[in-house]
């Protein structure tokens, strides 16, 4: 089949197609993103401009729309529209719509870096006394003490520990997709990783492998090998995690921060105990040394002040 001629195709149509090649190429995730992106910021604004002569200017004009939509909508979101509408066009230019990509004459605002909730040792330990015995138990203690992310968490198996609970692999995430619950492997090369598991985490799976071996014996079972499960052992819906999680703490008191501000809490505790950034790096599952310096580079002054100690310390021994 011939694709359309440039002359009869609008940017809503094209996208469409867009869409549609890209379908088999991303995860169902990713795919639902874009597919929310061109349906609810994109194609409103410039939809019906023909293909051929969208221009920079037109899509300028739809991020200064963009930034003044009411609900606002922050400057993250329009660079990801910017970033998707890039994407798609630069394939227009490949396929030979376009000569040049229109996108690339447009400035998306720069998006305000969100401050990371303090997550301190005292506030961590509030937050796991407050979820024992519900079920954000095990994945609470789970995020603060290995920085997984939710998906992760949630997708692991208990045949992904070693026998004695001391590692986990990751090897797989959960995703909430229009077509339902999806286990994908891991992004990134680097968040396929093995974990170290702290003594601290043994009580908690203990207590969970005896806790589903009760209910295995019930009706109704159903046997996925999953650590994070419902009653009756089926995966838990990532979204649902989310969002039970702000009046879970709402109840009990505590200060609202997100579920994934747990896995910053771990980095940050790691860092402030003096864990090499390399090594909380790789826990992590960061694709580079540097996205983790740069993420959490408030943690780095008092680093850098124990250095300046040390160093003097040093000095102080040699010339005594």
């Amino acid at each position: 089949m011939q694709p359309e001629p440039i002359q009869a195709m609008n940017l809503e149509e094209y996208l469409g197609a867009w869409l549609a090649h890209s379908k088999a190429r991303v995860r169902g995730k990713t795919w639902d993103g874009y597919e929310c992106i061109v349906r609810r910021r994109i194609v409103p604004h410039l939809g019906k401009v023909p293909l051929g002569e969208l221009s920079p200017l037109q899509i300028q004009g739809l991020y200064d729309q963009l930034l003044l939509a009411r609900p606002p909508l922050s400057g993250g979101t329009i660079l990801n529209a910017h970033l998707l509408l890039s994407h798609a066009l630069s394939q227009a230019v490949r396929w030979g719509y376009l000569s040049a990509n229109p996108a690339a004459g447009a400035q998306p605002p720069r998006p305000k870096r969100k401050e990371l909730a303090v997550v301190d040792h005292p506030f961590a330990e509030r937050i796991l006394s407050a979820a024992e015995g519900t079920r954000y138990e095990l994945p609470v203690a789970i995020a603060i003490a290995t920085g997984m992310r939710r998906g992760e968490i949630l997708a692991l198996r208990w045949a992904d520990l070693s026998p004695d609970y001391s590692v986990a692999q990751v090897r797989r995430t959960l995703l909430a997709t229009n077509a339902g619950l999806v286990f994908e492997p891991p992004k990134t090369r680097r968040s396929r990783r093995a974990v170290v598991l702290p003594q601290f985490l043994r009580p908690y799976l203990a207590r969970e492998k005896a806790s589903q071996t009760r209910r295995r014996r019930g009706k109704g079972w159903e046997e996925n090998d999953l650590l994070c499960c419902r009653k009756d052992g089926s995966a838990v819906n990532p979204d649902t995690l989310t969002s039970g999680w702000a009046p879970f703490l709402k109840r009990r008191g505590i200060p609202h921060i997100r579920f994934h501000d747990l896995r910053h809490a771990h980095a940050t505790l790691m860092l402030s105990k003096g864990v090499h950034p390399k090594i909380v790096s790789e826990r992590l599952g960061h694709a580079s040394i540097g996205i983790t310096l740069d993420t959490y580079s408030h943690v780095l002054p008092s680093m850098q002040q124990e250095a300046a100690e040390a160093f003097d310390e040093i000095f102080t021994r040699a010339s005594s």
